[in-house]
């Protein structure tokens, strides 16, 4: 990719490990200076390091998306230290499966407060940047091809990823003015460690197998059986972050092997 991120500061949450840290590799390798955020500090400390080491210029911050005050601390400090904030990458996310009538509403609200509390959360503290510093700049949220559809035992992580298209919508509307733009990508299954839990729990609630969960579940829809992967979502994502203009603000972009088809 010929994308560059030089003299850009870049935001990524959840990016210790899976989705956010190869998009947070990607960011560092294109030239962005980029706070690696997590809850587990020690994590998001190693993973910059390793992000550095290559060459890149990253930094680990401990932030919990949940918790206002912590983000506004935290994008704050960024900012202080580098300039401004550039890009956001809302990527933090856990997942809980049951079906309704068995999901606990403390679950529920957890979903949605990592998922959607988190995504404000953090949009605002960066866009009151993006907005003073008259540099504009890019938020992207990590949605999920349940942004536009459902599936059995998802409540409330579809209700959240599907909260997500609403918020980068508004924030297209209110962001031209200030040259921030937004986007939600929105991968089919992706082999993390997020996934992987989430086999054996398909397994028990749907009494199939797990490989009956991967090859019908998860990859069934696809037009090739493959899952989709992390770099993908990156290359999808460097592109949108370095995207001149508002041809593509608030729109949704499907990285999916055709799970799902607009």
């Amino acid at each position: 990719m010929t994308e560059r991120l030089d003299g850009k500061v870049a935001v990524v949450t959840g990016a210790a490990s899976g989705i956010g840290k190869a998009i947070a590799t990607d960011f560092a390798q294109a030239g962005a200076t980029v706070a690696v955020t997590d809850l587990n500090l020690a994590a998001a400390e190693a993973a910059a390091a390793e992000m550095t080491a290559a060459g890149g210029k990253a930094f680990g911050l401990v932030m919990d998306v949940t918790d206002e005050a912590a983000v506004d601390r935290a994008i704050d400090e960024v900012a202080a230290k580098h300039g401004s904030v550039d890009v956001l990458v809302s990527n933090a996310g856990i997942q809980i499966v049951n079906p309704i009538e068995q999901f606990t509403f403390r679950d529920w609200k957890k979903m949605l407060a990592v998922h959607l509390d988190g995504a404000f959360l953090t949009t605002r503290a960066a866009v009151r940047h993006m907005y003073a510093g008259g540099r504009g700049g890019a938020v992207i949220y990590i949605g999920s091809v349940h942004s536009h559809e459902a599936s059995a035992l998802k409540s409330a992580y579809v209700t959240a990823k599907h909260g997500l298209l609403g918020l980068a919508r508004v924030l297209a509307k209110e962001g031209a003015a200030h040259d921030v733009r937004s986007y939600v990508v929105c991968p089919s299954y992706v082999r993390t460690p997020l996934v992987d839990k989430q086999i054996p729990e398909q397994a028990r609630e749907l009494g199939i197998s797990e490989e009956e969960v991967v090859r019908d579940v998860m990859l069934g829809e696809t037009v090739d059986g493959e899952f989709t992967t992390v770099e993908e979502i990156a290359r999808t994502i460097r592109f949108l972050a370095t995207f001149p203009g508002n041809a593509f603000t608030g729109q949704s972009f499907l990285v999916s092997h055709g799970w799902h088809i607009q």
